[in-house]
């Protein structure tokens, strides 16, 4: 429960911030948002964050991100998505980016509208089966 509310809370200031008229504000509109949730695409790329729409109507490959703490939260749809375990078949797809084809030893979480994952930055995860589509929003915090 204290996650969901830290969430709620970080959303809504960043929701706040850009609707302010301050220097580095970010706005989105919800055109935009809406293209990314239905194609995926980027919304906000900082240094240190990025703020993802994503749309899946399949399983994805295993990823394990070095300095990047995935948070996802479930827009619409459901999905079977795995965390932990040990990637097999891992390989460097670029720096500090991993992508594998199985879990061995990850739990399995049922995703569905509404819900919030976070990931921390080292931990393999993965959607491993998606029945029919699944639109969410990823926000990647990158620690230095």
């Amino acid at each position: 429960m204290k996650l969901i509310l830290t969430l709620v809370a970080v959303f809504t200031g960043a929701f706040l911030l850009a609707a302010a008229d301050a220097p580095g504000v970010v706005f989105m509109s919800h055109d935009k948002v809406a293209a990314a949730l239905a194609k995926g695409g980027p919304l906000v790329t900082t240094p240190d964050l990025k703020i993802s729409g994503s749309f899946r109507d399949k399983a994805g490959q295993v990823e394990v991100h070095d300095v990047e703490t995935d948070t996802i939260y479930v827009i619409a749809g459901e999905a079977t998505f795995v965390t932990g375990g040990a990637m097999i078949g891992g390989k460097s797809t670029e720096a500090g980016q991993h992508l594998g084809t199985d879990i061995k030893g990850g739990q399995s979480h049922h995703l569905t509208k509404g819900d919030v994952i976070v990931v921390p930055a080292g931990t393999p995860h993965w959607f491993k089966e998606v029945p029919k589509t699944i639109s969410y929003y990823v926000v990647k915090v990158i620690k230095k």
